[in-house]
């Protein structure tokens, strides 16, 4: 087998049940997790509508590049949301359909890396494991920015050395972050693209959160937003990875695109032509009236703004916690240690969050997950109430 396969460490969520293991939770209560970032908020009437009516292309195989209709609504999507220039987005040359953000970065990870011995790939910490394991089995190491609280939990880019910069083949930015919910500015973005052209490495911006922001007149502004703004229409050395499961409620559709630089998008498609993972053409079907749609957005965003009024009202008083930039998360620091937060909160109130530490690596003696607990706010909001009231209960209990 790949040797580069036991360099993966185990994911959160079976560090989660090792921590779990052996706890017995109240029988009283029925158990609520803000563990895993699952959407709960029902699927979209009219898609469910689209995958019903068209099952009968499942006798079909569908292409790797995807069906024109879907492609074009990808690319109109980009334009409307992110400002662009209309026709800059070519639906034949910067847009492919993926089975998810996560099947993408990874396949992306390991079509561009050139195997050498001193390949980077840098990415924020905390993070989304799969940056980490697409770059081991890609050949590469990973390297970490710390996201602290004194920078706003983004990376000081400032701070990373010219040698980094120099072996870095891919960065990998996550924005609105996961598990923090910060969201970079346009001109950190800006600053990122200067520093790509300097040292010629690719920009992954995950933008996957990009729907879920609290202000309808402060929306997250995108990569190619940011190409757009510096008159890069082509998008050079950008990619970015978007996915209806937080937009639109639809994680089990397994469906996203990535978009970009079509110099990078074109051997992209030849290894996803080796690598078998087309997007079933009833999935597509369905894709399209979800990008072409935003009034089931506007409704998701409200039930999320909802959520965080009703929750930060009851946790704050008791615990440092703020609304995220974005995301549906909650970053909140933990009076002690987070793992032990984790398990005293399960034992004595049946109620699952993540442990920060789980989602992030040592660097220079510093743990930046460490000491914060991720809650995802998925569930309904009286079970996202009443998770708040059980954690008040347990820290008022400490």
């Amino acid at each position: 087998m790949n040797l580069d396969l036991d360099r993966l460490q185990p994911y959160p969520f079976e560090k989660l049940a090792v921590l779990k293991a052996g706890v017995q939770p109240p029988t009283s209560l029925e158990h609520i997790s803000l563990g895993i970032g699952e959407p709960k908020h029902p699927a979209p009437p009219f898609v469910q509508e689209v995958l019903a009516d068209n099952l009968d292309c499942l006798s079909n195989y569908p292409t790797t590049k995807g069906m024109p209709e879907l492609r074009q609504a990808i690319a109109g999507w980009c334009e409307r949301r992110f400002e662009l220039v209309s026709g800059s987005v070519d639906p034949e040359r910067n847009v492919l359909p993926v089975n998810g953000t996560r099947e993408a970065i990874f396949a992306f990870t390991q079509a561009a890396v050139e195997r050498k011995d001193d390949a980077l790939v840098v990415s924020p910490n905390p993070f989304y494991q799969i940056y980490e394991g697409a770059a081991y089995l890609a050949g590469a190491e990973p390297h970490y920015l710390n996201c602290l609280a004194e920078n706003g939990f983004i990376p000081d880019y400032d701070a990373v050395p010219e040698e980094i910069w120099q072996r870095c083949q891919l960065l990998f930015v996550c924005s609105p972050g996961n598990p923090t919910g910060a969201v970079h500015s346009i001109d950190t973005l800006k600053k990122l693209i200067a520093l790509a052209d300097e040292h010629d490495f690719i920009i992954c911006s995950d933008e996957c959160y990009s729907e879920l922001y609290p202000d309808e007149d402060n929306k997250p502004a995108g990569l190619l937003q940011a190409c757009a703004e510096l008159g890069r229409h082509d998008f050079a050395r950008c990619i970015v990875f978007h996915s209806l499961s937080k937009r639109s409620n639809l994680p089990g559709l397994r469906s996203g695109f990535i978009a970009g630089d079509a110099s990078l998008l074109e051997p992209f498609l030849l290894y996803r032509t080796y690598h078998g993972c087309s997007m079933p053409i009833q999935h597509q079907l369905a894709s399209i009236a979800a990008w072409n749609d935003e009034a089931h957005v506007l409704e998701n965003r409200s039930q999320y703004r909802h959520k965080f009024e009703a929750v930060l009202r009851v946790l704050q008083p008791v615990m440092e916690v703020k609304q995220s930039d974005a995301s549906f998360y909650l970053w909140a620091k933990t009076p002690i240690a987070d793992d032990e937060f984790a398990k005293g909160l399960f034992e004595q109130q049946n109620l699952t969050v993540l442990p920060g530490r789980y989602l992030s690596r040592e660097v220079d003696g510093v743990l930046p997950g460490a000491g914060y607990v991720r809650m995802a706010l998925v569930a309904t909001v009286s079970e996202c109430v009443e998770a708040a009231e059980r954690i008040r209960r347990y820290i008022e209990s400490l």
